[in-house]
């Protein structure tokens, strides 16, 4: 078993709990040896001697062997995770956003300098869906990758559901309960499920997805009457991020964040507040179900701690299903969708390939119907926060 001298990057609630149990289990043979913070006059539940503002005390010090990243600004998170397995560090990050958009790149650093790059805690809290489609799906042929993946979206839409929380109340709900940042945009915009689909996928299928190119939206245009409609329907609401492949020759894949309408018996409309849940889909043992906590200081802390773990034994990931680059996707596929608008919208019904279902009761209007994926891709309208987009998830 290997012995772990880390230097940690940021001490907010998730790095001051990591710093907290590695002090209270020294058996674990991992032990914090400096600790680099913006403010060094803060007054830090830690000695003093542990702190610095001088990230070369970690990076230059040859004695910490792992680095664990817990910052917020992905643009410097990269430079030091960067710098980091260039020195022969092994890391672990919860940085989702910095890890999205530098996806290749840390992989090849990782390759080149012989170390791990664990970051398990970046996507579903506490689940360890990373960790099973690395080691229990890694020679199986999926089919889909669907679920709930972030816990502060998911807690704000049950409180909708329930016809007694507006949007705003249910924000501050959240927030007040610490499942939502006080600057929430990337998570009710659906930006980050979109960081975390793409560093999915990879481990799902094999290839990396530009999270640029995921098509997505948010929960912040979700209406009153949209939540009727779901519940005269039977069907809940829930932000889903998709990952999808098809066996048409092509080997077709598609990814897409939207609000979905999930039957109410199914699996995941039974996954409420901030929970996470997400569903696998096999070839070989059907369908698989993980779930847990998404989001808050402990089930974060606890996915850091797996990978701190992991790497007294040396482990990293081993793309077994490989790391290529993933080809142009959505040409050949459809999706059914609920668009919902005032009635002073003007609604193109031609980007409808067919449409099942039309109604307006003189203010809000929905028009039901199919859509090329494609055609999504081109057109904008149903970005405006006045009009809602809800996929039907019909096998969910």
């Amino acid at each position: 078993m290997k012995n772990l001298t880390i230097g940690l990057f940021g001490f907010g609630v998730v790095g001051e709990g990591i710093y907290q149990v590695l002090q209270d289990k020294p058996g674990l043979n991992c032990q914090i040896k400096k600790i680099c913070i913006k403010d060094i006059s803060k007054r830090r539940n830690g000695p003093a001697a542990f702190f610095t503002d001088d990230a070369s005390e970690i990076l230059n010090d040859p004695e910490i062997n792992v680095v664990v990243e817990l910052i917020n600004d992905a643009t410097v998170a990269f430079q030091l995770v960067k710098k980091a397995l260039q020195s022969g560090k092994s890391v672990v990050s919860a940085n989702k956003k910095m890890i999205a958009e530098n996806h290749s790149k840390l992989i090849r650093l990782q390759a080149q300098h012989k170390v791990s790059l664990l970051y398990e805690a970046a996507v579903c809290g506490s689940i360890p869906i990373i960790r099973n489609l690395e080691e229990y799906f890694d020679n199986d042929m999926l089919s889909q990758v669907s679920g709930i993946v972030n816990g502060s979206t998911n807690y704000i839409l049950t409180k909708m559901a329930s016809g007694q929380k507006s949007y705003a109340e249910a924000l501050k709900e959240a927030q007040s309960s610490g499942f939502a940042e006080s600057d929430p945009t990337l998570d009710v915009n659906g930006t980050d499920a979109v960081h975390k689909l793409s560093i999915i996928a990879l481990h799902a299928f094999g290839k990396f997805v530009d999270h640029k190119q995921i098509l997505s939206k948010g929960i912040t245009a979700l209406s009153a009457a949209d939540f009727q409609f779901a519940k005269e329907k039977g069907l809940k609401i829930k932000l889903l991020a998709n990952a999808t492949t098809t066996k048409n020759g092509a080997n077709e894949q598609h990814h897409a964040v939207f609000p979905t309408f999930v039957k109410a018996e199914s699996t995941l409309s039974q996954v409420d507040n901030e929970y996470n849940g997400v569903l696998v889909g096999s070839s070989l043992a059907d369908e698989q179900f993980l779930y847990g906590k998404g989001a808050g200081r402990f089930p974060t802390a606890s996915a850091v701690l797996s990978d701190i773990s992991a790497l007294r034994y040396n482990y990293k990931y081993e793309f077994r299903k490989g790391t290529s680059t993933a080809s142009k996707t959505d040409n050949l596929s459809f999706g059914t969708y609920y668009i919902g608008f005032d009635k002073d919208e003007k609604i193109d019904l031609l980007i409808f390939s067919k449409v099942h279902e039309q109604y307006s009761n003189g203010k809000r209007a929905y028009v039901i119907g199919d859509i090329k994926n494609e055609h999504l891709k081109k057109i904008d309208f149903w970005k405006k926060d006045s009009i809602s987009i809800i996929a039907f998830g019909f096998n969910l």
